[in-house]
């Protein structure tokens, strides 16, 4: 065999190793964040990973198996409240009434994921909105207040740091909703990278084809709204330690309708991307309500209109979302990188 035709070793695409340094590097900043980030930016913090832990479970939803929910706010309102009544009326710690809480929100998403299967498109999109605009109603039901709280909610005490660590509250709290982002994280990226992925994206691709190749179509479906659920069942029970607190108008249909916008925005069918439409919901709202404040009370409708615009200008400009943006670049010196 001569020289120029000996077999080189196979190097890591460019592509490939930027996507490891970017996940290095963002672990990297998001474990050494409670140890110099105030209070408030760790709460802020908090909830980007729980919004992101959300955004997950509707990606693999919407993005992986192609059905359009509106509804999210829903099960994100059974985690929360599940966590809560587990913890004030049962007297549970908070690591035994959050799983309780997701694997209820995992049976109720599967048990609608049932007459889901007769629906698609549009019609699955209104009946999920349905349910989010029911259950703010439902959670203040005047039979359910000895549960619920009513209207008033339910106050939490947040969860101390065990075992006699040195962290207050916060750091303790941001630390549990990044290990539960990153196992979730780390499930996700199985599930979509191996068969259930491949069953699941045919399913949206090509459904009668999926279904000739013996895919069980209706099984993969309501399973996939029974695991998209306990994801955002697993978000609302954090979100309610992390908070303290759970009342019906924290879970409207705003809140449904912005985690739709964060998996647009992040990338469809994107696992990183959920981190970019995490931020967008967490921090755009809040930089839009500081800006109109400099215009006093004749810009009310300011915050809407920035949001509105911005959100525009990254569909615009960036029609696969934040994270296929970022592999459009990628490839782009990818490709100019090559001899």
């Amino acid at each position: 065999m001569t020289t120029s035709s000996a077999v080189r070793p196979i190097s890591a695409s460019p592509g490939l190793t930027a996507s490891r340094l970017g996940w290095s590097v963002l672990a990297l900043v998001a474990i050494s964040l409670p140890f110099y980030a105030s209070g408030y930016h760790l709460y802020q913090f908090s909830q980007v990973l729980i919004y992101a832990i959300a955004l997950l479970g509707l990606n693999l939803l919407t993005g992986f198996n192609g059905q359009i929910s509106l509804g999210h706010g829903a099960f994100f309102a059974i985690g929360g409240y599940g966590t809560a009544i587990l913890m004030v009326k049962l007297g549970l710690p908070y690591w035994a009434a959050i799983p309780i809480a997701s694997a209820i929100c995992f049976g109720a998403g599967f048990l609608f994921g049932f007459p889901a299967l007769r629906l698609g498109g549009l019609y699955l999109a209104l009946a999920t909105f349905a349910l989010a605009v029911a259950t703010p109603q439902i959670l203040s039901y005047k039979g359910f207040d000895a549960f619920t709280g009513g209207s008033q909610g339910l106050q939490l005490v947040k969860p101390h740091a065990p075992f006699g660590l040195p962290l207050n509250v916060d750091q303790w709290i941001y630390l549990v909703c990044l290990a539960c982002a990153a196992a979730l994280c780390v499930v996700a990226m199985n599930l979509v990278h191996g068969r259930v992925g491949r069953a699941l994206i045919a399913i949206r691709d090509h459904p009668i084809a999926a279904e000739t190749m013996g895919v069980n179509a209706a099984l993969y479906k309501t399973t996939c709204f029974g695991i998209s659920a306990l994801y955002a069942g697993v978000a609302g029970g954090l979100s309610a330690i992390a908070v303290g607190f759970v009342s019906p108008d924290s879970f409207g249909l705003y809140l449904s309708l912005s985690f739709l916008v964060g998996i647009v925005v992040g990338g469809l069918a994107s696992i990183g991307g959920t981190i970019f439409g995490a931020l967008f919901i967490e921090f755009v709202p809040n930089y839009a309500d500081q800006l109109s404040v400099y215009f006093g009370e004749s810009a009310k409708a300011l915050p809407g209109a920035i949001y509105g615009v911005l959100l525009i200008l990254i569909m615009a400009l960036m029609p696969s979302g934040v994270a296929g943006a970022i592999q459009a670049v990628l490839k782009l010196f990818a490709g100019k990188s090559r001899p």
